[in-house]
């Protein structure tokens, strides 16, 4: 039933009457529906106490989070609906909009402050947080620059200085929000796409040894992350002050055990657990539904990542480059991201204000997270189409 309704307006919306279905990836689909649907389910358990302090009702922060879904949903479509070739040609002017947009929300009056960060942009009655908005842009901007470049690229790292000026730009501005999560997400996304283009082993080996060292001495520089790292190394020192997030983390992942406290049931969420909708969602989701829920969600993100590999790499194979490397960027800045915050929760990295995509709160990042997996479905859905149209060809030599 609900595919007959869903039919025609996805073959509207697609352009491929008759073919939409076979063209488009279902089991990535499947998964994305099973971890957002996840997500909106932890959102409403682990917010309850949050919005209670802030004086509205026990499900505000999932019903905010449930008007930018459609929202998100619209965003993904309009991606998957734009040819590659356009968006492609649209990298400058996205690149110069990000920087703008970082830019703009340093502006002192304009950019809206909280935490110490000033990071967000209002916008009527929300809040834009533009790095989610420049990362998406961003990885067009790379994957076309790459593609302009990659025969040059393979021989001598001169194209990379161009790609460079952008980057330390754009660093400087997250750093002066400041955004020290997202910039060494953004930069090791690059890097792997760069090193997935077929750059010089010696040039890439240089490249990650002064990006170390730029991030130490970021780190060593500023009493805040410093910090983070001396309190990471242990926790239980001060565990009422600088470690108090990752002992509550670890506390309410260790009452999860195998099979959890019952969704609903965490304790840590009532008023323990900083940021428990937001930064720390994933450890309110193993006291809940313990070892096996987080090995579920842990598989579904992993099967995401993967399948973002696959159509990446066929995309490769097919003279794509810029298909191809937008759809590994995507795919790895979701697995980083994932891996930066689930290691956080569970004490394996120091603590780190990154959300688990898809499922925190927020409304930009959901917005941004599915318009990027838009771009993901648009890089399979035309290499599918256009292996179907190549099977359809008559092969030379044979009566047709």
């Amino acid at each position: 039933m609900a595919e007959v309704m869903l039919r025609p307006r996805l073959e509207a919306l697609l352009g491929h009457r008759g073919s939409w279905w076979a063209d488009l990836d279902r089991s990535l689909l499947a998964a994305l529906a099973l971890i957002l649907s996840l997500g909106l389910v932890m959102l409403a358990s682990a917010s309850v106490s949050v919005a209670e302090e802030a004086g509205a009702g026990p499900l505000h922060f999932l019903t905010r989070q449930l008007i930018f879904l459609p929202v998100a949903l619209t965003g993904a479509l309009i991606a998957l609906r734009i040819p590659l070739e356009r968006v492609q040609a649209l990298a400058t002017p996205l690149m110069l909009f990000a920087v703008f947009l970082l830019t703009l929300v340093l502006v002192p009056g304009v950019g809206h402050e909280a935490n110490g960060a000033t990071r967000w942009l209002p916008i009527g009655l929300f809040n834009v947080q533009v790095s989610e908005v420049a990362r998406v842009l961003l990885l067009v901007y790379v994957a076309a620059q790459i593609q302009r470049h990659i025969v040059e690229l393979q021989q001598s790292p001169r194209p990379l200085i161009g790609l460079a000026l952008v980057l330390v730009v754009v660093g400087l501005l997250l750093l002066a929000q400041p955004d020290f999560g997202s910039l060494a997400i953004l930069i090791a996304t690059v890097g792997t796409m760069v090193f997935i283009a077929g750059t010089p082993l010696l040039v890439l080996m240089l490249l990650a040894s002064a990006g170390g060292v730029g991030a130490a001495a970021l780190i060593v520089s500023s009493p805040y992350r410093l910090e983070r790292l001396i309190a990471f190394r242990d926790p239980w020192a001060d565990p009422f002050d600088t470690g108090f997030q990752l002992t509550q983390s670890l506390i309410a992942v260790g009452r999860g055990e195998w099979l959890g406290v019952g969704l609903g049931n965490s304790v840590q969420k009532l008023y323990y657990l900083p940021e428990a909708h937001t930064d720390f969602l994933f450890a309110v989701l193993a006291e809940e539904l313990g070892f096996v829920g987080m090995a579920a969600v842990i598989a579904l993100f992993a099967f995401v990542v993967w399948r973002a590999c696959l159509i990446g790499a066929r995309a490769l194979r097919g003279d794509d480059v810029f298909a191809g490397l937008l759809a590994y960027g995507v795919g790895v800045w979701l697995a980083l991201q994932t891996f930066v915050n689930m290691g956080v929760n569970l004490g394996l990295l120091p603590t780190k204000g990154l959300t688990l995509p898809l499922m925190s709160y927020g409304g930009s990042s959901l917005v941004m997270n599915a318009l990027a997996l838009g771009l993901l479905l648009r890089v399979d859905f035309e290499q599918r189409r256009a292996a179907r149209s190549a099977s359809r060809m008559p092969r030379r030599g044979v009566p047709t």
